[in-house]
């Protein structure tokens, strides 16, 4: 992968490569301020001298909707519904269905300038997908890039985790969407590593309230698979698997 997302293009054999300045969030700014955080990082993109960014936070209990979820008959009971669990309902400004996460969970926005940030947007989705299951598999998990039958916010570069000892044990764990300005562009990745039964249930009672069918069993953490991964494992995994495209700079907060 390269820095400027146009796939893998070999670089495993070039370790270290173009810079990228680490922010390591220690705490949640609540769930709306995370998510404009994230715009604010993207819209510096616009300011000169400005480099790749990536920034890592634990979200507080969130379950993000979609546009198109907020255009349901359903949609205020599914919000009423997740705030009644412990979860902030907010509507995301990229597509897709509606995702939930939590502290169990990482959230990792990649962020670069580009004077032409749409003509690698497609590539990009296959390419971090695919860093993102390599970075699962080196923390210890059977991972693909691939979207489940009736998974919850279904999209054709989910990753998904599979049970070590039965293979039609599935459970997608990491999603992803892109947002693009004309300086630049912001990648984000939600992982669910733990605290799985939880993001279960409230996702059935949102699905539920929207009246959108999905099969249940698709949702769930990565420690359900192996319960030996922690967010801190997952986390250094995945900042194992970024040094070896980038050359990823000490933590700023």
């Amino acid at each position: 992968m390269s820095a400027s997302g146009n796939g893998r293009s070999g670089r495993r054999s070039t370790p270290r490569g173009p810079q990228l300045q680490l922010i390591r969030q220690t705490s949640s700014l609540g769930a709306e301020a995370d998510l404009q955080r994230a715009l604010d990082l993207l819209q510096s993109t616009r300011e000169p001298g400005v480099g790749p960014m990536l920034r890592i936070y634990r979200p507080q209990p969130t379950v993000a909707f979609g546009q198109r979820d907020a255009k349901l008959p359903g949609f205020e009971e599914a919000a009423r519904r997740s705030r009644a669990l412990g979860f902030e309902p907010l509507v995301r400004r990229a597509g897709g269905r509606a995702a939930a996460y939590s502290p169990g969970s990482l959230v990792v926005d990649h962020i670069e300038p580009d004077a032409d940030p749409i003509r690698e947007s497609r590539d990009r989705f296959v390419a971090f997908g695919e860093l993102f299951a390599d970075a699962l598999q080196n923390a210890g998990l059977d991972a693909v890039m691939a979207p489940l039958p009736a998974e919850y916010c279904y999209g054709d570069h989910s990753v998904h985790g599979i049970h070590p000892d039965q293979a039609d044990v599935r459970l997608k764990l990491v999603g992803t969407a892109q947002r693009q300005v004309a300086s630049g562009w912001l990648f984000s990745t939600s992982i669910v590593i733990e605290d799985g039964p939880r993001i279960r249930r409230v996702l059935a009672e949102v699905y539920d309230a929207l009246g959108l069918e999905w099969d249940p069993l698709t949702a769930g953490s990565a420690d359900e698979l192996n319960p030996d991964l922690t967010v801190y494992s997952v986390e250094q995994a995945i900042l194992e698997t970024y040094s070896t495209y980038w050359n990823v700079l000490e933590p700023i907060g």
